[in-house]
């Protein structure tokens, strides 16, 4: 009996003694997966498989596989720019996210028996942070594989022929703001998600683009250049003998206003263009200097003979012209003419020249003295003394029969080469008188007339033209 309970207590040592093992060894086996550092198996974090990991590996592939994406923005098909969330300012909040995952390591380690019978699922948020001033930099059209140009508007071009239009140019130019909105929009999307994403493809849409503010088809262009092609081809050709005024394109713009589609010529700009013509070149009725044959200089207050452009007239012939847009070349119309002009010169080296004084008249032509001759010229006398002046010899006549006087007073003289210059004074042949020059004049001169030798007066009047300017005067 005694032998039998002696049996019994020893398998009660020995089945305490291996309880005992037991306890300790699954203790000990407790223990080590406590401080191993590791995650059980069947434990998830965010979706991974993070058996068997520590902290930093999970850690590392965590940050790894969140910063991973890619931003890449298209124009068209081409790809203009790829960036990375770190390129972009987006950085993960790595102490955050480290200490998150020890967290969860410690949770696991608290249920220690559960986790390590059934496993464990964690979730973490992955937070980034944002620098502004990295993003600014990095999501900008100047970091583009393509450089950038300006859209260009449509104008009105002149060939100096005609106007014309030179179509519009579409650049790519762009707000960087509206780009940096939308990318920032994309890229927090993304980076908010709890779980890591794909690469996302960006395409900008025509509508970020500055476009041209005036195309081709614009209708107020297009009307003006209908307008100034109406007036353009009009070319003026003013001649003053060889000097002339050009009015053209250049001068003729300023003078168009336009009213819509409607446009007319600014006749008060053409007024003061043609009384400025006018101040130029108008020599009737002004003052004149002459140098005579004998080198003295006479001045004349006001001349009876020159050039005056009918002002009211040119401008409507100018307007005609400007409406008519071709090229005229013309004189412009005067209300009176001489014979002959170069630019302000009326002269141009032919006049008649009679000295009162000396009782001598010269007739030059083209600068070449004809024929130079006494004379016989009025009787200094109110009623019939010769005016003195700068004249015009209107037009001859041969065969005239010069008549004057009343009553018992009454003459009559028939000539043979008649040539008036003013008031019923002319030149003239005097075949009754047999001598011409010195004092004649003073007791047996004429009615006013200049009184020549017949071959004097044939000369001159075979030669002479109408309009010819006469010149008198008299000398100390």
């Amino acid at each position: 009996m005694k032998k039998k309970h002696k049996g019994l207590k020893i398998a009660v040592i020995l089945i305490v003694f291996v309880l005992l093992a037991g306890f300790g060894g699954a203790g000990y086996y407790l223990y080590q997966q406590a401080n191993s550092g590791l995650f059980f198996e069947e434990t998830t974090l965010n979706g991974y498989d993070v058996s068997g990991m520590n902290v930093s590996e999970v850690f590392n592939m965590l940050k790894a596989d969140y910063s991973a994406p890619t931003v890449t923005i298209l124009e068209g098909e081409e790809t203009a720019l790829t960036l990375t969330l770190s390129q972009m300012g987006y950085t993960i909040d790595e102490t955050m996210l480290f200490g998150d995952i020890q967290t969860c390591l410690r949770q696991q380690n608290q249920g220690l028996l559960s986790s390590l019978y059934e496993g464990n699922t964690f979730e973490v948020e992955v937070k980034f942070e944002f620098d502004e001033s990295v993003f600014l930099s990095a999501v900008t059209s100047a970091e583009f594989a393509t450089a950038r140009t300006a859209s260009e508007d449509a104008t009105l071009e002149y060939d100096g022929t005609e106007y014309y239009i030179v179509s519009e140019v579409y650049g790519n130019e762009f707000d960087d703001a509206d780009l940096q909105v939308m990318v920032k929009d994309c890229v927090d999307k993304l980076v908010s998600e709890s779980r890591p994403q794909e690469d996302v493809v960006i395409t900008l849409p025509e509508s970020f683009y500055y476009l041209p503010a005036v195309t081709q088809e614009d209708l107020d262009m297009n009307s003006l250049m209908d307008i100034y092609n109406s007036y353009c081809k009009a070319v003026i050709t003013l001649t003053f003998g060889e000097e002339t005024v050009t009015l053209d394109w250049s001068t003729i713009q300023d003078w168009i206003i336009i009213d819509g589609e409607l446009a007319s010529i600014d006749e008060e700009q053409v007024a003061n263009f043609v009384y400025n013509l006018a101040a130029t070149y108008n020599t009737l009725y002004l003052p004149r200097t002459f140098t005579t044959s004998n080198g003295d200089t006479i001045t004349y207050e006001s001349s009876d003979y020159g050039y005056q452009i009918d002002q009211s007239a040119e401008v409507e012939q100018l307007i005609a012209d400007i409406t008519s847009n071709t090229e005229v070349t013309r004189e412009p119309v005067y209300s009176t003419t001489g014979r002959a002009r170069n630019g302000t010169d009326d002269i141009c080296g032919t006049y008649v020249e009679v000295d009162l004084t000396s009782q001598h008249i010269w007739y030059y032509k083209d600068g070449e003295l004809i024929v130079e001759s006494d004379c016989v010229t009025g009787k200094p006398t109110e009623e019939r003394e010769t005016a003195t002046g700068v004249f015009t010899i209107p037009y001859k006549q041969m065969n005239v029969t010069l008549k004057g006087g009343s009553g018992s007073s009454a003459w009559e003289t028939d000539v043979t080469y008649w040539m008036p210059f003013h008031d019923g004074q002319g030149l003239h042949d005097a075949t009754w008188r047999s001598s011409f020059g010195g004092t004649i004049y003073q007791t047996n001169g004429s009615h006013g007339c200049v009184n020549l030798p017949y071959d004097v007066a044939e000369t001159i009047y075979n030669e002479l033209e109408e309009r010819t300017p006469i010149f008198l005067y008299k000398t100390e």
